[in-house]
């Protein structure tokens, strides 16, 4: 079976590397699926959803900002601000921080376009961490108001 050699690289660690049949994330531009002979492409990542599948298992990732490359001979290589897989993720921790991001916000919008944009990244960041964790929990999925 033709597969796609993975790597999720953060400023901290190496958060997957190895084989898998394809790789789901969100762009700027929206939503691209990769699998095996895809053309290289560069581009830039939204927060959202990873997914890569794996012996026909579907793991999910947390990830935020960054750039993706696939390159010739299936080889794609993820560099993210951050990406977590949805174990490490706390939905108490994070429903924090997604106030915090968004009291914030709030406050920064008023300040300067600068501050108000970091403000909005942060609370986009939290908002796909909660995302990505509530598909962990099999909770019925609340809608989250922006």
């Amino acid at each position: 079976m033709n597969t796609l050699t993975i790597k999720i690289v953060t400023p901290e660690r190496i958060v997957f590397e190895g084989e898998a049949e394809s790789l789901s994330v969100m762009t700027e531009t929206g939503e691209i699926t990769v699998l095996p002979g895809h053309i290289p492409l560069v581009t830039m990542l939204r927060p959202g959803e990873m997914r890569y599948l794996k012996g026909g298992e579907e793991n999910l990732l947390a990830v935020s900002t960054g750039f993706l490359e696939v390159r010739p001979g299936n080889q794609i290589i993820v560099l993210a601000d951050t990406a977590e897989r949805v174990e490490e993720l706390e939905l108490e921790k994070i429903e924090k921080a997604r106030e915090a991001a968004r009291k914030i916000l709030e406050e920064k919008r008023a300040v300067d376009d600068v501050s108000a944009a970091a403000a909005t990244a942060a609370l986009e960041r939290e908002l796909a961490r909660y995302r990505v964790a509530m598909k962990r929990k099999k909770v019925p999925h609340k809608t989250i108001n922006n």
